[in-house]
């Protein structure tokens, strides 16, 4: 896995058998590569697919204790051949059966060696291609070494290939007879994930993050690690311990000669790798001034740290290597060594505590304490995940049984804001039941892991309802309401219903209001946006100046909520951005993943939508490597609905029908409303408006327009998909409720959406002036999908009114906005609305439209009247599956996929043959 590029070089040294293409060396490779990389996979590949390609492979590998005797790897090379050597002339047979006894007294000189090897080779060569694989070549003994590249060297005539292998850091003779050279690298993040998941499946995703950590891209360090582990501790149902065993195999490659090192060394490396990223002035001081500057030299030259003076950093070569230095020290040494690192750090609370807990030997209600207070810095400090462990760890050292308990349901509770759903499960039911345990925090964890893991938002709702009857009695300020705030938030924000919007209304009653501020204004947004949205936006503008450097997640995400929601966003951008990089190593990964669609949801409002689907591609792959399945799901409906504003057709259909199939069981009122509007972009984009009204008035009643999210933002899709289709009083009623509704004054975009839909709805003789009206709004620009609809909307207009001047203008600005922002479908409609003008439109986008045959015409104009396969070829005297033949071939050429675009897509098309547009029913 992940070696393409080094299979390819491999294929290539195999591709030919004949006498082609050789270089001066012949052909051959040389794989250099930390021990564990996984050369000798490569090597067993090549050997697999020369064989199967007809190559003899004649394989060797050097070990350490042969490097000394001269010839062994010839020897064990050239062994095969054996029975060839008689073939050959005296003296070459005579050198070679020297070699073949290996007798010291009578092994011959290098030179004669390799004339006589050359010739063997030669011989065999001409039978059938020759592939020599040598492993470990820092371990072939000179003499070997030396004919091997004396001979290969003189058959650039021949089909021989040497391919081998030997690690950095250890030079052979074969090293340096210029073989071509490639770097066997550790394996990237992706790969490495494919190799644990199929060696090591079902692994819990914290369980997975940390061995890939440790693993560092190492082949063999991923298939081993787990092993070492039990089954608990694989499946997340016991903790990791703090150093993680390993396997012999390990310990050889990666602490090889740790005991041989002296015993100032050895506690200078314990102090090292026990003290995480602290330099040398800590280690020294941890050895109380004992440890001598050059005690890590021999370290140093054993490859195992490099220590830097001037920075005074120390850096092990590999986290294994820290990892073997941490687990074949004794318990009490490591004891022993947390405690004088403890003792160093007096300065650092937060570093201390844990080296404290480290070198206990029992129950520490003061260590305890101690955590409490290190797991609060953490989390402050945007590090989330190292508080759920500190707080582990607390309740671990607890005495007294309900301390223990509270400690383990807040990690909990933590757990599922840091990434570690997978843990929560086995947290809570560690904690067991006491008279101290927090039971409103055990119904706010669960029901963060119901939504987050399965989305389960209604039976989360009913938590939400007994853990606030269970925090009545606890203080104002006290943080597991703030996690009930925020779980609620999520169930109101995502069901639509009512009851959890009064819920979070009557929760946050309990509260001071400079205590809620957030989520009141979130709260307005998106219950009672029209009627105060002034003090909505100015709310928003000191909420979010009064936010500290390092605001907390749950003040940010939402207030970022609410400024989506009042289309001003892109104001707040830069608090969100930084919040998400704080957050997204180890901290607050519930908090990122909204952030980062959030983020994407503005670009796409803006027309930047290159950045909108990047943005949904990180928060989508930190979803699915974390677990939260809930927010994955919405950065999915999202991007069907980016599918279908790019006209991607199939993409959009199967994105939204994956949405729903999800959404619709759980009550997910806002995320299937994301999904159906995916389905009536992608019907407007190819002009089929009975199927985007079928869909968008399933998001926003006919006549009813709600302030809801994505409500709000689709009157103008209801209104157009009414019109087109001959609804006109329903379009009208809709602009008129949505106008006694006050969407407008929700901000500028939904006055632009809202005048935009009384233009489309309008009688001729007003038309023109609300269309005019609505491109004279203030910042219109700032929102080009929008702008460019009413222009093509305007252009179509006017063309329909044989004002064609005033529609190209018209038509040519949506056009290219269209193309600027990517909008595919809505460029070849611009397009075609452009040809109806009489002008040849021409654009980024623009290809050459072929030209229906005669045939093609007069099926494509039958079809548009309604008529079926079967009533057409019965006109046209051609089969049903002829006629389907001819439409799926004319489809394309028309730039439409449905039947239902036919006739406006012929109407564009050729204007000359049809009247009307495709305003008339």
């Amino acid at each position: 896995m992940g070696r393409a590029d080094e299979l390819a070089l491999i294929d290539s040294l195999l591709a030919d058998q004949d006498r082609s293409g050789y270089g001066p060396m012949g052909r051959g490779l040389l794989l250099r590569g930390d021990p564990g990389v996984g050369k000798t996979a490569l090597l067993d590949i090549a050997v697999a697919r020369g064989s199967a390609a007809g190559w003899r492979v004649l394989r060797a590998c050097g070990v350490e204790f042969e490097a000394g005797i001269s010839f062994a790897t010839i020897h064990q090379m050239l062994y095969p051949l054996r029975a060839d050597v008689d073939r050959l002339p005296g003296l070459q047979r005579d050198v070679l059966h020297r070699l073949f006894e290996l007798t010291p007294e009578a092994l011959p000189d290098p030179l004669t060696a390799g004339t006589a090897v050359l010739a063997l080779l030669d011989a065999a060569a001409a039978e059938s291609p020759l592939l020599l694989v040598a492993d470990d070549a820092p371990w072939i003994d000179p003499a070997s070494a030396t004919v091997l590249a004396f001979a290969v060297r003189r058959l650039a005539h021949a089909p021989v290939v040497l391919l081998a292998a030997g690690r950095t850091g250890l030079e052979g003779l074969l090293h340096h007879v210029g073989l071509p050279e490639r770097m066997v690298r550790p394996l990237d993040d992706q790969s490495a994930s494919e190799l644990l998941e199929v060696r090591w499946p079902g692994l819990a995703p914290t369980v997975r993050r940390r061995l890939l950590a440790q693993a560092a891209g190492s082949p063999l360090a991923l298939q081993e690690l787990p092993a070492t582990l039990n089954d608990r501790q694989r499946f997340g149902a016991q903790p990791l311990p703090s150093v993680l065993p390993l396997s012999e195999r390990l310990l050889d490659i990666f602490a090889p000669g740790l005991d041989q090192l002296p015993g100032t060394t050895r506690k200078a490396l314990l102090l090292a790798a026990l003290a995480a990223d602290d330099g040398l002035g800590t280690i020294r001081a941890a050895a109380r001034g004992f440890l001598d500057p050059d005690d890590l030299v021999p370290a140093q030259r054993a490859g195992m740290v490099r220590a830097d003076a001037a920075s005074g950093q120390v850096t092990f070569s590999h986290p294994l290597t820290r990892s073997a230095v941490a687990y074949l020290a004794l318990p009490g040494e490591r004891r022993a060594a947390h405690q004088a690192l403890a003792d160093a750090l007096a300065f650092d609370p937060e570093r201390q505590a844990c080296h404290l807990a480290e070198a206990s030997t029992g129950p520490d209600e003061a260590v305890a304490r101690a955590l409490d207070k290190a797991a609060l810095l953490a989390r402050r400090r945007g590090r989330a995940s190292t508080a759920v462990a500190t707080l582990v760890r607390a309740g671990e050292l607890s005495p007294h049984p309900g301390d223990r308990s509270r400690r383990l349901v807040e990690a909990a509770h933590l757990a599922t804001m840091a990434g570690r759903l997978d843990q929560v499960t086995w947290l809570l039911a560690d904690a067991g039941q006491t008279p101290e345990t927090p039971d409103a925090l055990v119904f706010t964890a669960t029901a963060h892991l119901l939504t987050n893991n399965e989305g389960d938002v209604t039976a989360a709702y009913r938590l939400l309802t007994r853990a606030l009857d269970s925090s009545e009695d606890a203080g104002p300020d006290s943080w597991d309401r703030y996690g009930i705030l925020y779980a609620l938030l999520l169930v109101s924000l995502y069901t639509l219903r009512p009851q959890p919007w009064e819920l979070l209304r009557k929760t946050m009653a309990r509260f001071e209001p400079e205590q809620v501020v957030s989520f009141r204004l979130c709260y307005d947004a998106y219950v009672d946006p029209t009627r105060t949205s002034d003090s909505i936006r100015q709310g928003l503008a000191r909420a979010f100046a009064a936010l500290p450097p390092a605001a907390a997640p749950w003040e940010v995400i939402p207030l970022a909520f609410a400024a989506l929601a009042m289309d001003i966003l892109s104001e707040y951008r830069y608090v969100v951005r930084g919040m998400i990089e704080r957050e997204r190593d180890g901290g607050a990964i519930a908090m990122v993943v909204p952030g980062l669609m959030l983020l994407c949801q503005d670009s796409y409002v803006h027309g930047q939508w290159d950045e909108a689907e990047e943005l949904a591609l990180q928060g989508l792959e930190l979803a699915t490597r974390y677990g939260y399945s809930f927010w994955e799901r919405q950065i999915r409906a999202v991007l069907s609905s980016g599918a279908a504003l790019r006209g991607d057709v199939d993409l959009a259909r199967s994105r939204s029908k994956e949405t729903t199939t999800w959404a619709a069981p759980r009550g997910m009122s806002a995320t299937m409303a994301y999904a159906l509007s995916a389905r009536h972009l992608a019907a407007m984009g190819q002009g089929d408006f009975e199927e985007a009204h079928t869909q968008v008035a399933q998001i926003d009643l006919p006549t009813a327009p709600s302030a809801g999210i994505p409500n709000r933002w689709v009157v103008l899709d209801l209104v157009e998909a009414a019109m087109r289709t001959g609804r006109r009083e329903e379009a009208r009623a809709h602009v008129v409720a949505a106008q006694r509704a006050g969407l407008h004054r929700i901000g500028t975009r939904m006055a632009l959406i809202t005048a935009a839909a009384a233009a489309v709805a309008a009688d001729d003789d007003e038309a023109a002036a609300l269309f005019e009206a609505a491109l004279a709004l203030p910042e219109v620009a700032r929102y080009p999908w929008e702008q460019a609809r009413i222009q093509f909307a305007y252009g179509q207009w006017l063309r329909r009114t044989r004002d064609t001047a005033h529609a190209r203008i018209q038509l040519r600005a949506a056009m290219e906005t269209f193309d600027r922002i990517g909008a595919r479908a809505m460029v070849q409609r611009a397009r075609n609305e452009l040809r109806a003008t009489g002008v040849a439109a021409a654009g980024r986008s623009d290809t050459a439209a072929p030209e229906l045959t005669a045939q093609e015409r007069q099926i494509a104009d039958l079809a548009a009247t309604g008529l079926t396969n079967k009533e057409i070829g019965a006109r046209l005297f051609l089969s049903p599956r002829t006629v389907g033949s001819h439409l799926h071939r004319l489809f394309p050429k028309l730039g439409i996929t449905t039947r239902a675009a036919l006739r406006a897509a012929l109407e564009a098309r050729y204007p000359e043959a049809h009247s009307g547009g495709e305003f008339q029913s």
